[in-house]
């Protein structure tokens, strides 16, 4: 087996269109998830599930066999749609051991190093490898080559299987379609938390001496997929008396999210009172839409 002479700059430069493709893909994925006004399209949900589904196991099919003869085409697409489904995962469990956690920043930094190593990986081994024996993509007779694999001279098993695989792809990508184009509505309903004012849900101020100030953190999600209007009243009750210590109105778009910290002051002495933290909902103050509460005790002041 003769040598393989790689001119300096060859690597790069000699990358196959496919691989160059994948990561103009990544980049542009990245800028519909990350630069403002786009990425509130349609588009972000398209390029993310293709970046989810397809992209890294392509990559790493690349990668793992860089020869034509090694796979083809066919199994190359249905593999990548596997491999995904493998890899993507396995990501995310990596990232839940880690102090980032699965979040999008995590994962889209994860899936793009992976995806870019790989096709770097798969363009050195492909550079190994005698010109003709590299694995590339001729988009111009990509048709032909498609209707030779399927109506080839071949087992009537390998054709079958071959039709499935086809059938297969065209149905993942309909599905994909549909699920982006009729997105299911979930459960309607809004988050409401109360926190301590590290930001945790501990260390709550129950103790007071009469005047008092502590804060608390308080938050609300609104996930009702419509604008919502929201009316906070904080009340302190015991078996006598209900008075109102803040009030505030607050307007949220689908899935915003509102959070603030708020000085309660106590304007009583008394123990096990309950601090209320009610929630209203569209301007109906009958009944609180979601309540929180904590039993403090006041106590007067030294003399």
């Amino acid at each position: 087996m003769g040598t393989i002479d790689i001119a300096p700059g060859d690597f790069i430069s000699d990358m196959a269109l496919d691989l160059k493709l994948v990561i103009g893909f990544v980049v542009v994925t990245l800028a519909f998830i990350y630069v403002p006004v786009i990425n509130e399209t349609i588009v972000r949900s398209a390029l993310g599930l293709v970046m989810l589904l397809f992209v890294p196991g392509y990559s790493l099919i690349a990668a793992l066999f860089p020869g034509k003869k090694d796979v083809d085409g066919i199994e190359r697409a249905a593999l990548s749609f596997g491999l995904s489904i493998a890899v993507v995962p396995l990501i995310g469990l990596g990232l839940n051991f880690t102090p980032w956690g699965i979040r999008l920043d995590p994962i889209v930094v994860c899936l793009t190093i992976f995806t870019i190593a790989c096709c770097l990986v798969a363009n050195k081994r492909r550079h190994e490898l005698k010109a003709e024996e590299r694995f590339s993509i001729d988009f111009s007779k990509a048709y032909d080559e498609l209707k030779e694999e399927v109506f080839a001279d071949k087992a009537p098993l390998d054709k079958a299987l071959t039709i499935i695989l086809i059938i297969s792809i065209i149905l993942s990508i309909c599905m994909v379609a549909y699920v982006i184009m009729v997105p299911k509505q979930g459960e309607k309903f809004t988050e409401f938390y109360i926190l301590g004012p590290d930001g945790k849900a501990d260390r709550y101020p129950t103790r007071y001496v009469l005047g008092d100030q502590k804060p608390v953190i308080v938050g609300v999600v609104n996930h009702e997929y419509r604008n919502v209007t929201y009316d906070l009243v904080v009340s302190l009750s015991d078996s006598v008396t209900v008075t109102r210590l803040y009030s505030e109105r607050l307007t949220l778009g689908d899935n915003q999210t509102w959070e603030k910290k708020i000085d309660v002051k106590p304007d009583r002495t008394g123990t096990n009172m309950k601090m209320e933290f009610l929630l209203y909902i569209d301007g109906n103050m009958t009944a609180p839409y979601r309540e929180c509460h904590l039993w403090v005790n006041v106590t007067a002041p030294l003399t």
